[in-house]
């Protein structure tokens, strides 16, 4: 088990399965040292536990907890392509897209779910830049979908 996982574990969380594209793409590419998933929702076991817009049907802690789980899935597309979590480098950079009801301003409290997990689970190397972005729809009426970018280590 790699130092990551076994640090997920510690946290009471397990690695899921990659999450199935949804459409054309690959969830996610390796280009030199970088690694770039795709959109992430917070699928669990195949489905999502939760529709809707934040600020609506869907409440900011909800949504903070399912961009944790996006980031989950985020980390399983890593290893997809990886191998071994224990290659990042870094965490570079985070994107996360929140289904907002029209006067809902709150998107980087929901996006701080990924970004803490993703802190927790790597550490240091779990700090990054990041955007927070209010939309009016996403794919299967997500409430909220998180992309990340890493750093491998060099010549891994």
């Amino acid at each position: 088990m790699s130092a990551v996982e076994a640090k997920l574990a510690e946290l009471g969380l397990t690695l899921p399965s990659v999450v199935p594209p949804l459409a054309a793409y690959q969830p996610a590419v390796r280009s030199g040292v970088y690694v770039y998933t795709a959109g992430q929702l917070p699928m669990v076991e195949g489905k999502l536990p939760v529709i809707g817009k934040v600020g609506g049907e869907v409440t900011a802690e909800e949504a903070k907890e399912l961009a944790a789980t996006c980031a989950l899935n985020a980390l399983a597309a890593v290893k997809s392509v990886v191998g071994d979590l224990d290659r990042i480098a870094r965490v570079v950079k985070v994107v996360g897209f929140v289904a907002s009801a029209p006067d809902f301003t709150g998107q980087p409290g929901v996006i701080n779910g990924a970004s803490e997990l993703l802190g927790a689970v790597l550490g240091d190397k779990g700090i990054h830049a990041r955007s927070a972005v209010g939309v009016a729809v996403l794919p299967l009426d997500a409430p909220v979908e998180v992309e990340i970018q890493v750093e491998l280590v060099e010549g891994s």
